[in-house]
């Protein structure tokens, strides 16, 4: 079989694996879409791990089934979560489940870019989303990326009143407006320095937009009455947006970094100005169960619109390609490849 090996973002080659043989628990998964995300073009995170087929956002068709599942049967059109919780520790029984040490070493085999992948016993057990009749596979992608963004929010408790500034308008800042405004939140504001992404930001519903270059605080207040964001949901790794963050939050307010710099990178941080005005600071990694559950309830309901965000559709012999595409963050969203397309 085919599969994208990722070295760096310039370097992302086609080889050939042999296709992965599953056990007596596991399913063989023949993968028809699977979008690349953005914490798969930052380096700092990927590059130490290379080579490696990565891909996490994978759906497809059971092709083949162990003799000891009988949850599911070949041909069912299925999402299948790559990082799957313990459901036992403490920190998945206090609802960090993302924190869990399971979580952090399951994975499927070899990766979401790659013809096939073979889907362990706890994936099989735990982390296997059945997709609707008229949900497309292109759509299922969005599952997991989307479930980071519920997760996200829920961890900010989200208020309709509140004015939330959203740093980085990529496919997680306009996700992230999208669920806001369908939990109707009045106030919406997306900044970036891309023009693309900004107009992409109002078409997918943001009630204001701001170009980052500019001074980000001074013209928060002047289109939102002279008050700063009650949240602030960081959205890039860019230092600069990490450090514009802290000045843009309200009293009585809260930041969420939902994406963060690289480890070699010391925000300073005004620590007395937010202890004498109550200011949070929050971080959300990936996914939960139960995020993945409301995210597909989301999709089902057609809450939000994912399927226009999708920009790029590329066989997986032009991985490369969308590997340059999500790196430069030029005028795309979403670029999904197709392992099984010609």
């Amino acid at each position: 079989m085919l599969v994208a090996m990722y070295y760096n973002n310039n370097d992302v080659r086609i080889q050939e694996m042999p296709k992965p043989e599953i056990g007596d628990d596991e399913f063989l998964l023949k993968v028809m879409a699977s979008g690349i995300c953005g914490s798969d073009v930052t380096e700092w995170y990927r590059v130490p791990k290379a080579p490696k087929v990565l891909g996490h956002e994978a759906t497809g068709i059971i092709d083949q089934v162990g003799k000891n599942v009988s949850q599911h049967q070949m041909g069912d059109r299925v999402f299948v979560s790559h990082h799957v919780p313990c459901n036992s520790c403490r920190y998945c029984k206090r609802g960090h489940h993302t924190a869990c040490q399971t979580l952090h070493t399951t994975n499927y085999y070899p990766g979401g870019f790659a013809q096939y992948i073979r889907v362990p016993k706890i994936n099989v057990e735990n982390g296997v989303y059945p997709l609707p009749d008229d949900m497309s596979f292109e759509e299922g992608t969005f599952i997991e990326p989307l479930a980071c963004v519920v997760r996200g929010q829920r961890l900010s408790a989200l208020q309709k009143d509140d004015t939330v500034l959203i740093i980085g308008g990529g496919l997680a800042g306009i996700l992230h407006t999208q669920l806001a405004k369908a939990k109707g939140v009045q106030n919406v504001v997306v900044a970036d320095i891309n023009p693309f992404r900004l107009t992409q930001a109002e078409k997918f519903g943001a009630d204001q937009t701001i170009n980052a270059k500019e001074n980000l605080p001074q013209k928060l207040k002047e289109i939102n009455g002279g008050r700063l964001a009650d949240q602030v949901i960081v959205c890039t790794g860019a230092t600069q947006a990490a450090t514009a963050s802290l000045g843009c939050v309200d009293k009585g307010g809260s930041i969420l970094f939902f994406a963060v710099p690289d480890p070699t990178v010391r925000v300073p941080l005004p620590i007395t100005d937010f202890w004498r005005n109550e200011v949070t600071l929050k971080t959300s990694y990936g996914a939960a169960p139960q995020d993945l559950e409301e995210s597909l309830a989301l999709l089902t309901a057609k809450k939000v619109n994912v399927t226009d965000m999708i920009t790029h559709r590329l066989p997986l012999t032009q991985a490369a390609e969308g590997f340059r595409l999500v790196a430069t963050a030029g005028e795309s969203l979403k670029v999904i490849l197709e392992p099984n397309t010609q």
